[in-house]
């Protein structure tokens, strides 16, 4: 008889994140465009429960260089230093690095509003991090969040051969942002999903090759827009598709819920 395992020790014993509204204002060439900083957007640690698809807008990258880099667990310590450690290391010699809210997402517990200010370390980390580890909000989230697989990120793929960046949009982007923690926080999926449908308008404007590329053969665009009109509020996990998020009360058929994780050391 085999012995039994725990799914951690085939995926590894790491939180998974989801970022969710205001995505793109870490990365300083959005910030520095913001025309009242801070920016703002949300990421949610997860537990490690089941398998998320590499190149699906779900950290999986940052996530398997922190395995690697801590001996497949998250050490104890400070984690505005962790954050540090593992944004180093992964973009060590690269010309286009990722931005800290992977990191932050995986390492920090429970909702996260990341506030970013260009002027404050260039845009790279958040001038503040406001956390939400109550577990009544966590179980509220698991219940109206629903996740449904679109595809993976297509070789050659890049999401930003276009831009259409304006203070404007930037600036709406970041509102997303402040809305959809302060939806989060209240539990209001109308407003969660208004927020998420936001974001969405931000990307198709400033970014239009997050939703359209010639490497991506699905419509995703036209699959965003049959469920924004059918639920609250609908966005992708990231850029070229991963998975939606779907704000709502009722089922999505389909989809699976995820579990948030709140405590800084404890992966049960």
């Amino acid at each position: 008889m085999k012995q039994a395992i725990s799914i951690t020790d085939v995926i590894g014993d790491f939180p998974y994140r989801i970022q969710m509204a205001g995505g793109w204002i870490d990365q300083p060439f959005v910030s520095r465009l913001n025309p009242k900083p801070p920016g703002s957007m949300v990421v949610v640690s997860l537990q490690p429960d089941f398998f998320m698809m590499d190149r699906a807008g779900m950290a999986t990258g940052s996530r398997h260089i922190a395995l690697k880099m801590w001996n497949g667990r998250l050490p104890q310590g400070n984690p505005a230093k962790l954050v540090e450690d593992l944004y180093a290391e992964e973009n060590r010699g690269k010309a286009e690095p990722s931005g800290t809210q992977d990191m932050i997402g995986l390492i920090y517990p429970g909702v996260s509003r990341l506030d970013y200010d260009y002027a404050y370390r260039g845009g790279i980390f958040p001038r503040h991090i406001e956390s939400n580890n109550d577990p009544e909000v966590a179980h509220w989230l698991e219940g109206v969040l629903h996740i449904l697989p679109v595809l993976q990120r297509p070789d050659g793929y890049n999401p930003l051969g276009i831009k259409h960046l304006d203070p404007e949009s930037v600036a709406k982007l970041s509102r997303s942002g402040r809305d959809c923690y302060a939806a989060i926080v209240s539990k209001d999926v109308r407003k969660l999903g208004a927020s998420l449908n936001l974001n969405m308008e931000c990307w198709e404007k400033m970014l239009p090759q997050t939703v359209s590329h010639p490497t991506i053969k699905m419509d995703l665009v036209a699959l965003l827009h049959y469920y924004q009109s059918k639920y609250p509020g609908v966005m992708f996990s990231g850029c070229g598709g991963g998975y939606l998020l779907v704000a709502s009360d009722e089922p999505v058929p389909g989809s699976f819920r995820v579990n948030v994780r709140t405590n800084q050391h404890s992966l049960d």
